[in-house]
């Protein structure tokens, strides 16, 4: 029978092999009232992340938005933490906005990497440092699928549709003879524009915290 953390049986049955999928190992073992409090505390600090934690070093913006989405995957689920990362970008929007458009794609993006990472945290590997294995791969999907495949291409459309800022334009005539193609500005764009070191920066950051994170038994993060 599965159980509460406090002894209390959640159900009769022992979760489903689409629930053990979905949901992490802390959100299956808590009751209802705990798993909202669980997002809400997530979605709290994705607002936060999204609000007070980005800086301009140079020409690069640096945030934890791929930290924070992915260790909502890891701590909540794929399921839980996509909407986490969702509502707390959406939230964050509506509360500061400032006038700009509200980029979806990029909260559909910070959503997939939590469902990315949840879902490879949920590998049964045994072997030693799988841990590690698991983060490297999150990190080269994340960057394939949703930072070049839906960033990238989203904001390409969006600037197809308004025009290039004059620092894009710039750099896609220095190094590409102003050739202007989607494989171009995803360079540009990663490259010269600095994405490729916000995104090492937030992965470099993981490596050093999920460790510790595993070691906190009440999260129940599988780590070797």
């Amino acid at each position: 029978m599965y159980q509460t953390e406090n002894g209390v049986p959640m159900s009769a049955k022992q979760p489903s092999v689409l629930q053990k999928l979905l949901f992490s190992d802390v959100m299956l073992s808590k009751s209802y009232p705990k798993r909202i409090a669980y997002i809400g505390v997530m979605t709290g600090l994705c607002i936060v992340t999204g609000m007070f934690l980005e800086f301009k070093f140079l020409d690069v913006q640096f945030s934890l938005t791929i930290f924070m989405s992915v260790l909502a995957g890891v701590i909540l689920g794929p399921l839980f933490g996509s909407v986490a990362v969702f509502l707390g970008d959406f939230i964050g929007y509506i509360y500061n906005s400032w006038g700009l458009l509200y980029y979806w794609w990029v909260a559909l993006s910070c959503a997939l990497m939590a469902v990315i990472a949840g879902l490879f945290m949920r590998i049964p590997w045994k072997f030693k440092g799988n841990g590690y294995v698991k983060l490297a791969l999150i990190s080269l999907f994340i960057l394939a699928v949703c930072s070049v495949g839906v960033n990238t291409t989203g904001f390409y459309v969006y600037y197809t549709q308004v025009g290039f800022s004059q620092r894009s334009l710039a750099l896609l005539s220095e190094h590409f003879g102003g050739v202007n193609t989607y494989w171009t500005y995803a360079l540009v764009r990663l490259l010269f524009l600095g994405q490729i070191w916000n995104s090492l920066a937030n992965y470099a950051l993981l490596f050093m915290v999920m460790p510790v994170l595993g070691a906190i038994k009440p999260l129940k993060i599988r780590f070797q």
